[in-house]
């Protein structure tokens, strides 16, 4: 039997809690942000990568877009699903991991925010099959939109500070051990109730990123404008330079245009 990586136990029985964590309240101010890069086109096909509970989805879907969520978490999927019934939305929501979609050169745009997978992954590699396999999916024409980790962040704060003012009664819980200067991943304990009460307590590391190295990864997928940005929960923004201050960036990514 395949032991279990810490992503897949964190998001097997959560779907609930999770949408009650303090990061996935800024839904509406982010599709505000991606309506815009879009140029409101509703008839754009966009694939919604990590899409967890199908919050955007479902308020793109809403708006007049056509989106696909996909996941890796059948639990997180079920419940989008039943979201999209009690608002008469049809949308499918399809469990795939995103280092092996069997989309190409399908969707217009692409959205993958709050880490719903990328850089979660345990090597490098395997982070950057997600790229691959979303710009496979993606017309040669196409829109790529996403947030990671600032890797700046962490050279001038400290991880667990943030985490500590960052964190809400009842939610989870961070504790940053290492951050690996050579490899850029943070290690850390991370602390969950889920749906059914259980305390969980998982073994994680995650992969922060610096701008260049994102430049880098989407320019051999090619993307020919890269820009990147701060990631102000809930109010995305072009206004926003990305400074080592950001805890988290926002990539926006062009080809074919």
């Amino acid at each position: 039997m395949v032991e279990k990586q810490w992503y897949e136990s964190l998001f097997e029985n959560y779907a609930q809690k999770y949408e009650s964590e303090c990061f996935t309240q800024g839904t509406t101010g982010e599709c505000d942000f991606i309506e815009q890069e879009l140029n409101f086109s509703k008839n754009l096909e966009i694939i919604d990568v990590g899409c967890g509970t199908g919050r955007h989805a479902i308020e793109l879907t809403k708006r007049g877009y056509s989106v696909t969520g996909i996941d890796l978490s059948e639990s997180m999927l079920k419940k989008a699903e039943e979201k999209a019934t009690q608002e008469n939305l049809s949308i499918p929501f399809l469990q795939h991991d995103a280092r092996a979609l069997p989309f190409e050169n399908r969707f217009d745009a692409a959205i993958m925010l709050c880490e719903g997978g990328f850089p979660l992954m345990e090597t490098d590699e395997m982070n950057y099959e997600i790229l691959k396999n979303v710009t496979k999916s993606l017309k040669q024409k196409s829109t790529f939109i996403f947030t990671t980790l600032n890797g700046l962040f962490p050279l001038m704060h400290s991880i667990n500070e943030f985490h500590s003012k960052n964190t809400v009664e009842g939610n989870a819980t961070y504790d940053s051990k290492n951050f690996d200067l050579m490899t850029f991943r943070d290690f850390n304990i991370t602390k969950i109730e889920d749906d059914s009460g259980e305390v969980k307590e998982l073994e994680c590391n995650e992969r922060y990123y610096v701008p260049s190295e994102i430049t880098w990864l989407l320019k051999t997928l090619g993307f020919s404008s890269i820009e990147l940005f701060g990631a102000k929960l809930g109010a995305f923004s072009r206004r926003d330079a990305l400074t080592p201050n950001d805890f988290e960036m926002l990539v926006v990514a062009n080809r074919g245009s």
